[in-house]
């Protein structure tokens, strides 16, 4: 992995974090993911950053997810390892003590999205859409079904969950999966505004709303955790996912 891939600005108080893979629409891979998460753990340390924003390059994708060339040759073996490294970015982002707000554009998917639902505030435009895709590359959704059921509700989460669709922008703020709509050029600096007025709330008070929110809402996630080392397992072991995603890289060759 570059170091590029994953880019850290300053604007006053407020660390922006860029995933930076426009061309592959922000999939990440374990590496990357990796990279956010220690991150993370540099703007919980540091005093001057009072909020983060988090946002994708380019106008095509927030984050596409996955990044399918690493998982494409896994076996049930490779399941532990795999969520271990997610569980550890998400714990990382759920418990900085600083407000975190997502800047959308494009596409969320999959892992992308259930980034976005880890996030405090998300800004997004017209023309973005989020989802849980999993499925439709063969893989069980675990975790992104947890967290799309606290957002809303069990029986929309079943049918999100079996289609893999992509929720457009009117249907996100309806649901209140995005709290901003905003024309596109400004859904960053709306996010960075929004992040500096969140930086101004007293730093004890938002600390500790947001410890007890991870109190109720982390038990759960890490069961989730636990239940998709089974299941994934059982997926892998059944060649599915490979296949769906040998078929995606030779349609793909063959435009």
């Amino acid at each position: 992995m570059s170091e590029d891939d994953v880019l850290v600005r300053h604007d006053g108080q407020v660390a922006v974090l860029t995933l930076n893979r426009p061309a592959s629409l922000n999939a990440w891979d374990m590496a990357m993911q990796d990279t956010v998460r220690r991150r993370f753990g540099e703007f919980a340390a540091d005093e001057r950053t009072r909020a983060v924003v988090i946002t994708g390059a380019g106008e095509r994708a927030f984050c596409a997810g996955q990044h399918l060339a690493e998982t494409a040759g896994f076996g049930p073996e490779n399941v532990d390892a795999w969520l271990d490294n997610f569980r550890s970015l998400y714990r990382a982002v759920l418990e900085i003590d600083k407000p975190v707000v997502a800047a959308i554009n494009g596409v969320a998917a999959g892992s992308g999205y259930q980034l976005t639902l880890l996030c405090d505030v998300r800004v997004a435009h017209p023309g973005v859409r989020m989802g849980q895709t999993e499925v439709s590359s063969g893989i069980p959704s675990i975790t992104g079904m947890y967290l799309t059921m606290r957002a809303l509700g069990g029986s929309r989460t079943l049918e999100l969950m079996m289609s893999g669709r992509l929720m457009e922008a009117d249907e996100l703020k309806q649901a209140g999966l995005v709290h901003h709509l905003v024309p596109q050029g400004d859904v960053l600096a709306t996010a960075v505004k929004i992040a500096g007025q969140l930086a101004e709330q007293p730093s004890v008070a938002i600390a500790l709303t947001k410890q007890r929110y991870r109190d109720l809402i982390t038990p759960s996630l890490w069961e989730a955790f636990e239940a998709a080392r089974a299941i994934d397992r059982k997926a892998w072991a059944s060649g599915q996912p490979q296949q769906v995603m040998r078929d995606f890289f030779a349609a793909r060759r063959k435009r």
